[in-house]
């Protein structure tokens, strides 16, 4: 069968040969998949300008989607996400001023980190898992799902038996139920 050449960015593969790497390499396709990856990466004021430039797209914006997807040549940011973008954009300026300056730029405040947290929490709590802990994946007898790690299922006892990252110190020695 011979040697296959596997696209990571079109995630196919095809007989290894000059002629079909080259037919491929050069392909629409690819050159499409090979555009998104990279766009993954641009730089926030770079997206921001070029959305500036682009006409709203109708189809988009009448039905909440469009043929051409990220193909299109018009924009799919409504207003809400041209003026987020913006204060991303400002926000990143505000931090390399200020590393410019030599100042020290704090990563974020405690309330940032508490407020995600938070967020991350009740997130998890409204999915599967009501009242899942989740430093120690602490699932309580009432709750446990077939799917969850045999570490973090707790005994009858419901003493917490997760040896990685234990909730409390008491939860790890079996304390805490």
């Amino acid at each position: 069968m011979g040697k296959r050449y596997f696209c990571d960015y079109c995630d196919r593969s095809f007989q290894d040969n000059l002629h079909n790497r080259k037919k491929h390499l050069n392909g629409v396709q690819h050159l499409r998949a090979k555009r998104v990856w990279y766009d993954l990466f641009r730089d926030a004021a770079a997206i921001l300008q070029e959305e500036q430039t682009k006409k709203p797209c109708r189809k988009f914006l009448q039905t909440g989607q469009c043929d051409f997807g990220s193909n299109c040549r018009f924009s799919h940011m409504t207003e809400q996400d041209l003026e987020k973008l913006s204060a991303q954009v400002q926000g990143e300026q505000r931090s390399k001023e200020l590393q410019q300056e030599g100042a020290d730029v704090p990563p974020g405040t405690i309330e940032d980190w508490l407020e995600k947290r938070a967020k991350r929490l009740s997130a998890a709590q409204s999915n599967s898992f009501p009242s899942l802990c989740l430093p120690c994946l602490h699932i309580p007898a009432s709750e446990r799902v077939e799917l969850a790690p045999p570490r973090s299922i707790h005994s009858d006892s419901d003493a917490c038996r997760c040896l990685l990252f234990p909730c409390s110190p008491d939860c790890a020695a079996g304390l805490i139920g």
